[in-house]
């Protein structure tokens, strides 16, 4: 990044994020000093990312979702998140344009990289997503999908796989835009984080 340890956020980056995400310049300016003061290399480790998505969840253990989110968001693989790649995945997370977020979910759900979902990653995800619904909401789930064996089922149903069948990136994107219910199941957005992120 270069310029990372600036105290400014270069203008490059601003527009661009202007650009790609509802984030006004004054917010993006304002977290990037908080981002700073957390992070002063200007890099975000896995290890403080996990620690500021936990204080989204102060109920539930989001570890190994935030590991998975992270995973996803460091796209060129070396360990840490800087501003930028931090501030797009808080927004594709929390309020990004559906497309956007699907292609986001896809390389979430692509737990080993390798360009297609099977039935086991989907389990893995929906397992970390479980271990953040709290005893209140899980009494809340219906039957079909209150453990994350039957939500994984029940999602590679709806996408008409068998067994060992692969899914590709347009398979997903396709499927989760034809059914709402999809979209319902793989992902994990409760009210207490929208309004957390609204008021950061």
């Amino acid at each position: 990044m270069g310029n990372s340890k600036s105290s400014a956020l270069s203008k490059g980056i601003l527009e661009d994020l202007k650009m790609n995400t509802k984030y006004t310049e004054a917010e993006l300016s304002l977290w990037y000093q908080t981002f700073l003061k957390e992070c002063p290399s200007g890099l975000i480790t896995r290890e403080q990312f996990e620690k500021i998505y936990s204080g989204f969840f102060p109920d539930a253990n989001p570890k190994d979702y935030a590991q998975h989110v992270f995973r996803s968001f460091d796209t060129n693989s070396d360990g840490t998140l800087d501003f930028k790649e931090y501030i797009i995945a808080l927004h594709l997370t929390s309020s990004g344009k559906t497309s956007r977020k699907l292609e986001w979910a896809f390389s979430l759900y692509d737990v080993d990289g390798n360009g297609t979902i099977n039935k086991e990653e989907i389990l893995e995800i929906v397992k970390s997503i479980f271990k953040m619904i709290n005893e209140e909401e899980l009494k809340t789930l219906p039957e079909d999908e209150n453990t994350p064996e039957k939500r994984a089922d029940k999602i590679w149903e709806y996408f008409g796989k068998k067994e060992n069948d692969k899914l590709s990136e347009g398979e997903f994107i396709q499927g989760t835009l034809e059914n709402k219910d999809i979209l319902r199941l793989i992902q994990f957005e409760p009210q207490k984080i929208k309004g957390k992120l609204n008021r950061n």
